[in-house]
């Protein structure tokens, strides 16, 4: 194999350019050319098709910098259409014209979903991203245990549910036991969580944050380093009376609370407690307008007034219990050691599954207590349910106590091989060195799409 071609699709993570660093490097080594394909499966749309090369004469270009969060090349969150042909071969003959012979993309588990019928025709893998750690496996039988359900109201007439598992969790059999830009969006969201945390103390207040995770429990678990009194998430229903009783118990005794809550909790019924609205995102997901927001009203209503006036720290709930949300700054920015590291690990494996010939897989990161974290290939038909769908990982219960609202032994078991020393002394030596830099409040901020722009290159016009 002499070229190959890379892209990032989806959401932006931090170590997307740090996937890339490593893909380039291990290309290096093999003598293999690499083209960045910019803005995701979109540029394949263009017909011009967009791209870089990223290490002219085997080497990497100056501006891919593994430190910097984001993507050098573009994201979007487009995908292809199996059951539109012609688009699919539109986009193959393009591929074909760039004389690219395996194809990488970045993503999680909706680029897995559309790298299938790419696959079909070209070889493809996958190093996997994204800040929910939803893309893997708990255990490999897994993907069996999905059925479909009859639903009037879905647009395809049915609905995906999970059976009644009946295998046996075990930490060391987890099928990508992390994922590039997990580690750094907890690092940002439990930094968060502690400076909010001394305004609540100081105000005797209620805070409810918001963290991402829309159906998937591990950010808002990894945030318990940032010592949040309560944690909530999406994989396990709310018991209100129990929550509001615990509020109850924490404030009596510091004065204030601190409530971490995934964006996709749910209520007793099983329905996302942010009210949803009518619009999807361009992946066909559901907007959720706010978690932390509808949690607010609901302790507003149930604690009340009274309560607070009698401890003399406010005229009403409402003004003691506020809301924040970490938003995007945790899927963006420098990644973190454990990110730069890995991610760089599962791009150089991804290139050595296309050079050994393999097809349709996923590069993995891997752990055991015995053997610590590690890189393997991984079939991408193992990830597929019975109906060929690929689903995003859900928190494994048992990584979480219900009752205390706090991860469990095993969850805290889960955390600490990655956070342990997650972080590398450049880190803080780079803070120190750049955020006060006096070069910042007289030089504009330099885009790194301003590089490459000039590097861009087009196929030339197709004949009309």
């Amino acid at each position: 194999m002499k070229r190959i071609g890379i892209l990032t699709a989806g959401g932006d993570t931090p170590a997307l350019n740090a996937t890339i660093h490593g893909a380039v490097t291990r290309a290096n080594q093999l003598k293999i050319e690499i083209i960045g394909l910019i803005k995701g499966f979109n540029g394949l749309f263009n017909p011009r098709a967009p791209h870089v090369h990223l290490n002219p004469l085997f080497q990497e270009i100056p501006e891919l910098d593994p430190t910097k969060g984001g993507t050098l090349i573009g994201s979007s969150r487009d995908y292809v259409d199996p059951d539109k042909k012609d688009d699919l071969d539109l986009i193959l003959s393009r591929l074909h014209k760039l004389r690219i012979e395996g194809l990488i993309c970045i993503g999680g588990d909706g680029t897995l979903n559309g790298l299938q019928p790419i696959a079909e025709r070209l070889p493809t893998v996958l190093a996997p991203k994204t800040i929910d750690n939803d893309l893997g496996l708990n255990y490999a039988s897994e993907p069996d245990e999905w059925v479909r359900v009859n639903d009037a109201s879905a647009k395809s007439g049915f609905r995906y549910k999970r059976a009644e598992s009946h295998a046996v969790f075990d930490l060391n059999q987890i099928v990508n036991y992390v994922t590039p830009g997990y580690a750094t969006s907890v690092y940002v969201s439990a930094q968060g969580i502690e400076r909010i945390r001394t305004t609540a103390e100081s105000h005797r207040r209620i805070a409810i944050i918001e963290v991402m995770g829309r159906h998937s429990g591990y950010i808002a678990l990894g945030t318990a380093y940032g010592q949040p009194d309560i944690i909530l998430v999406p994989e396990q229903s709310l018991d209100l009376e129990h929550l509001v009783e615990r509020v109850k118990h924490i404030y009596d005794l510091q004065k204030n609370v601190v409530i971490v809550c995934g964006e996709g909790v749910v209520d007793e019924q099983g329905r996302e407690l942010g009210a949803e609205t009518k619009s999807t995102d361009p992946s066909g997901n559901i907007v959720l307008s706010g978690a932390a927001e509808a949690l607010r009203g609901k302790l507003i209503q149930m604690i009340g007034d009274r309560y607070f006036q009698l401890y003399r720290r406010g005229e009403s709930a409402k003004e003691a219990i506020f809301t924040r949300k970490v938003g995007h700054t945790q899927r963006g920015g420098r990644p973190i050691l454990f990110d730069r590291f890995y991610a760089a690990l599962l791009g150089s494996k991804a290139v050595d599954l296309l050079a050994e010939g393999r097809n349709n897989a996923v590069s993995i990161l891997q752990y055991t207590t015995t053997k610590g974290f590690h890189v393997e290939g991984y079939d991408a038909n193992r990830f597929r349910d019975r109906w060929g769908l690929i689903h995003a990982r859900y928190m494994q219960p048992q990584l979480y106590d219900a009752k205390l609202m706090k991860p469990s032994k095993m969850g805290i078991d889960y955390l600490l091989p990655i956070f342990t020393n997650a972080i590398g002394n450049d880190d803080a030596e780079h803070m120190r060195q750049t955020l006060f830099n006096p070069g910042n409040l007289t030089q504009p901020y330099h885009s790194i799409n301003t590089d490459v722009h000039k590097r861009i290159r087009y196929l030339e016009p197709e004949a009309v």
